[in-house]
């Protein structure tokens, strides 16, 4: 099946999930600190990007779908600054603020082309802000036509179990970036989609591939869902669904960057799915995108003309 970029325009997802500011410090490495060994970095120039959750919905704007974003901040600085980001892409915000918590912010200090140090600001919500959360799910819900619970493992989903549950009760289809070793909180979502680490944090390794399978086949099983995508890097990914395994090879290129790469799959999936395709006819172009994104630097997203140039 092919798809339009009218119907894929038509397509609204409905991102849930733990969303973050990616902050990059630049800066010029031209001496040693005499207080230590390390670099001293003289700071050039800073950029903002959307993180977590929010660069999933940048994708799926990007891709030309409709996006809107459910999730907590704190009432911070970084807050206001990520939701003018946000919002600035076309993505609709649903902000609930919570006083107590700190927005998440990943600072990064690049230097020489590379990154020297990473700055991680974060702690918990509380669960009143996220109960407030639902109803608000419950509200955006029959206006989209996928929902994508995007994982962070940051606390923005302790009631991810009710909103699958009203999901499935609509016939929404239902994608989830899962975190954490324990997946059984995403039982009857229509596909989780983890990478390598993840995955064997639940299942344990694999010897072989049809070790692989027979893990995959037996957690698909147990926590009711329709499919297991395995994002797998360099070896592609691979789809257990009820039907078996698809498998689809990585497109060969330049590996630049493969930060977001994840992002950029699950949201070309949720797109596609939102737009009328299966997980088997999406598969192909979620790894495309995949391939096309980490040839670019730093969380990037894809255009519907890359994608089917």
């Amino acid at each position: 099946m092919t798809i339009t970029k009218e119907q894929i325009s038509a397509a609204r997802v409905l991102v849930v999930g733990d969303v973050m500011l990616d902050r990059y410090w630049y800066g010029a490495v031209d001496r040693i600190s005499p207080e230590a060994p390390v670099p001293v970095v003289r700071i050039t120039r800073e950029e903002e990007r959307n993180g977590g959750a929010a660069n999933v919905a940048y994708n799926v704007v990007t891709l030309g779908a409709q996006a809107s974003l459910l999730t907590v901040v704190g009432d911070d600085e970084a807050s206001h600054k990520l939701e003018a980001l946000v919002a600035q892409t076309g993505i609709r915000t649903h902000f609930g603020r919570d006083a107590d918590l700190k927005t998440t912010v990943k600072l990064r200090v690049i230097g020489r082309q590379q990154q020297l140090l990473r700055l991680d600001f974060e702690n918990t919500p509380k669960s009143e802000i996220l109960a407030t959360q639902t109803a608000t799910f419950e509200h955006l819900l029959p206006q989209h036509d996928a929902v994508l619970f995007s994982d962070y493992g940051k606390g923005g989903l302790a009631h991810v179990s009710d909103m699958i549950a009203r999901a499935r009760a609509l016939g929404t289809p239902i994608l989830i970036d899962p975190k954490g070793s324990d997946f059984s909180r995403y039982q009857y979502a229509n596909v989780i989609t983890p990478n390598r680490a993840e995955l064997q944090q639940v299942i344990g390794h694999w010897s072989s591939e049809d070790d692989l399978r027979t893990k995959a086949h037996h957690l698909r099983e147990q926590l009711h869902l329709d499919a297991v995508l395995l994002t797998r890097s360099e070896e592609g990914m691979t789809l257990f669904d009820g039907a078996g395994e698809l498998h689809v090879s990585a497109q060969a290129r330049e590996v630049f960057d493969v930060t977001g790469a994840g992002d950029t799959v699950i949201a070309t999936m949720a797109s596609l799915v939102a737009a009328g395709m299966t997980l088997r006819q999406a598969l192909p172009l979620a790894n495309r995108a995949g391939g096309l994104v980490v040839g670019k630097f730093g969380t990037a997203t894809v255009s519907f003309e890359e994608l089917f140039a």
